[in-house]
């Protein structure tokens, strides 16, 4: 599934799950996109000589849906092909930086060549920094969410936050819905874009300025020279031999002495082939340090940003593609895991549990539940044996319960491990069967304050509580997963 398709996909889901009154897309519209897309998909899949594939599925059923909403809401349709303007960005930065680079003789002195030149040495120590930054990123784990740039990639991967006026509100609830999740799930692809845009930017703003000093040069005579206040010529020697080893190695330009550095301290002034020979080792060594690296970890970062548009990372175990699937007979069920914490699991909650999955994943749903976790114990030797990313495993749930009072130090303690450890994320249930057996079904504002409690806590800690009563499951349906919402993947 490549990125616009695996856009549209999610792009529908967002709606669907936001349009729950059907006000938008009423259960007909469901039912003929869906056996459309069965139609076409077998189609395709017959003139491919193949089985078909809940990829071809999908895209069929997200371009018939997002079709009727376009000929029904003008306005949705503009958003539909909205630009992020990312694409333009990849272009203009680039052509920016190649002309500041070349406007950079005009800040300096345009007729010498200063041994020191503070703008040139910027433009390699600056480039350096960030060459030692990108090595010390390799050892520092990625942060799912958060980051000084995170505002910035989110911004580039939808665009503009807003919806469009004139659309019903269902609609513009599952518009932002799609913004959010597709900001998160596009994070890496945009980041790879950037990445490629700010690398490319950065050669060509070397380049550029490598460019003024040839071009400068062709019309007027450089005069070479330096001067400072705290080095001295064996100083300036050492610094220069250091910085230029590189580019006389590997160009085989020609060296310099401690007597010719010497010579050289302003007022002296050189003949203009000797303006030409620092003109030379200058742009050399950019182009070794600067140009060089940067174009290399721009084809790197263009390389990952193809390969994530080619096949676009979307989980399609999530409970709504499984029971889509389901519709052309892919559907192959689905196993929740559930590690309650301070939680005894009777045989009637345990049944519960188990409705719960058949909500999730169909007929097929299964649930594993795990030992609960008591209070104090260090969830990373409690969950030791137990795989996170277990590819048998489609969703993995916390339970609490609604009567416990949340605390920092051993129900956050046990959501932030998970939510660190765990690739795929996981989700959250809050049992109130307890709580409503002890307080009754009167006390509805006790119940309410004490899930809004809890809500917020989890979403402290970078997750999402779902209400589920465990003795009467269909108080709160899931249907198609809505309600029941994943932490970010670590």
């Amino acid at each position: 599934m490549n990125e616009q398709i695996a856009r549209d996909v999610v792009l529908v889901r967002a709606i669907e799950l936001a349009d729950q009154k059907k006000e938008v897309l009423s259960e007909d519209d469901r039912m003929y996109a869906s056996r459309s897309a069965r139609e076409l998909a077998q189609w395709q899949a017959s003139d491919k000589h193949a089985d078909v594939t809940p990829d071809d599925f999908l895209q069929q059923r997200s371009e018939q849906i997002l079709k009727r909403l376009a000929e029904r809401t003008p306005a949705f349709a503009g958003f539909a092909k909205r630009s992020t303007g990312l694409r333009a960005l990849a272009w203009l930065l680039p052509v920016l930086a190649l002309a500041l680079g070349a406007a950079l003789d005009r800040i300096t002195d345009p007729h010498r060549v200063d041994l020191l030149s503070a703008p040139l040495l910027l433009i390699i120590a600056w480039n350096l920094l960030v060459y030692l930054g990108l090595l010390i990123s390799l050892f520092i784990p990625a942060r799912a969410t958060g980051g000084p740039t995170s505002g910035l990639i989110r911004r580039l991967s939808v665009g503009k936050l807003a919806v469009p006026r004139k659309v019903p509100p269902a609609l513009a609830t599952g518009l932002l819905g799609f913004m959010g999740e597709w900001s998160q799930l596009s994070a890496k692809l945009t980041a790879a874009r950037l990445g490629r845009t700010i690398h490319l930017s950065a050669a060509m703003f070397a380049l550029g300025a490598v460019l003024s000093l040839y071009g400068r040069g062709l019309l007027s005579q450089y005069a070479a020279g330096w001067e400072s206040t705290f080095l001295d010529a064996t100083q300036l020697h050492s610094l220069l031999s250091l910085l230029f080893a590189p580019a006389i190695a590997v160009f085989q330009l020609q060296g310099f002495t401690l007597a010719e550095i010497e010579a050289l301290r302003f007022p002296q002034t050189t003949a203009p082939e000797g303006g030409a020979r620092w003109v030379h080792l200058y742009a050399a060594t950019i182009f070794l340090l600067v140009v060089l690296p940067r174009l290399l970890l721009a084809l790197v970062a263009n390389w990952r940003a193809a390969r994530l548009s080619r096949r676009f990372p979307l989980d399609l175990d999530q409970p709504y593609f499984r029971k889509l699937n389901e519709t052309i007979g892919a559907g192959t069920g689905g196993m929740l895991r559930v590690l309650p914490f301070s939680f005894t699991v009777d045989e009637a909650r345990h049944r519960g549990l188990g409705q719960i999955a058949i909500m999730l994943f169909g007929e097929q749903g299964r649930m594993m539940l795990r030992p609960s976790t008591s209070y104090g114990e260090e969830p990373r030797e409690v969950l030791r044996d137990v795989d996170l990313n277990d590819p048998n495993v489609t969703m993995t749930a916390v339970l609490f319960n609604l009567t416990a009072t949340p605390e920092k130090e051993n129900h956050g303690a046990f959501l932030d491990y998970l939510v660190k450890a765990s690739p795929r994320g996981i989700a959250v249930l809050l049992d109130e069967s307890s709580f409503v057996e002890r307080m009754g079904q009167a006390d509805q504002r006790g119940l309410a304050e004490r899930t809004a409690l809890w809500q917020e806590f989890c979403h402290f800690h970078q997750t999402t509580a779902t209400v589920v009563n465990l003795l009467n499951p269909s108080i709160h349906p899931l249907d198609a997963g809505v309600g029941l919402k994943m932490s970010a993947a670590a």
